[in-house]
């Protein structure tokens, strides 16, 4: 039994629906009505921040593929009841600024703990490390769809974000093949692309005119900070000077020596993603 967390969100989605037919799967999650209608699985209702929850959820488990979200303790949570739980292997959902030593945020800082607390768990352990999601894109879809306009802060900078498609079928295959133990996955895009450079492509594949503009750190952080608490806009500020600095620019081949195929470039997704960007 394999246990997806993360699904409603968007690469755990990605993970329920590609593991193969065969492969008996428990899907956890806080609010089961939340889920896709594809989502296939024994369906569980569990929170990381009860522990009875979990471990109903674990139970019988081999390997779980671990997503958290939350700042705070909710991957001791759940490593400490896979590990009593007998699970044998955690694929864990993290992030490629890990390895930058330049990187000193928040959200970074946090994940450093949190591989280090699966590593030292005694159980089998995999790391993704993707750079940013393509699908990050979809926060421009309001001002694209009433505005034509895409507002972005340090817009010339590249970044090799990856399709969110593209990580969990890396995922799928270190959930359910031998050679990922103790393996540290690197996923990028097939190429570093700015801001202004992702417009354009969503501007050809829908059709119509759309303009960059290019917002200050000020106010960037005005906006962030109407949906974010202080902490994390800090976080996010601070990881677009590193991408200015172009410490988010690198490309790697790990979905092709996984997968065997190409990494999805950008434009490929908002083809597929195009419906997203249309009248509501």
């Amino acid at each position: 039994m394999i246990l997806v967390t993360g699904a409603t969100g968007t690469v755990g989605r990605e993970v329920a629906r590609l593991l193969p037919a065969g492969q008996p799967v428990r899907i956890a999650a806080r609010d089961p009505a939340r889920l896709a209608d594809d989502v296939r699985g024994e369906v569980v209702r569990a929170d990381y921040r009860d522990q009875p929850s979990l471990e109903r959820a674990l139970g019988g488990v081999r390997a779980v593929f671990l997503v958290t979200s939350r700042v705070g303790e909710d991957d001791a949570r759940i490593i400490e009841a896979a590990r009593r739980a007998g699970v044998g292997h955690v694929v864990k959902l993290s992030a490629a600024s890990v390895a930058d030593p330049h990187a000193d945020d928040l959200i970074t800082r946090w994940q450093r703990v949190n591989e280090e607390l699966l590593r030292g768990s005694g159980m089998d352990w995999t790391l993704l490390r993707p750079r940013s999601f393509m699908s990050n894109s979809l926060s421009w879809a309001a001002s694209i769809r009433t505005e034509q306009v895409v507002r972005a802060v340090y817009g010339s900078s590249a970044n090799a974000c990856v399709d969110p498609r593209d990580i969990a079928e890396v995922a799928v295959h270190a959930l359910t093949e031998p050679g990922h133990t103790g393996v540290i996955h690197t996923l990028t895009g097939p190429e570093g692309i700015t801001a202004a450079e992702q417009t354009a492509h969503l501007a050809a594949v829908l059709g119509r005119g759309i303009r960059f503009e290019e917002l200050s750190p000020a106010q960037a952080r005005a906006g962030w900070l109407e949906r974010y608490p202080e902490p994390l806009v800090e976080a996010l500020l601070h990881s677009a000077r590193r991408q200015q600095a172009g410490a988010k620019a690198e490309v790697r081949d790990t979905v092709m020596d996984v997968t065997g195929r190409p990494a999805t470039p950008f434009r490929t997704w908002a083809r597929d993603h195009r419906a997203a960007f249309g009248p509501a």
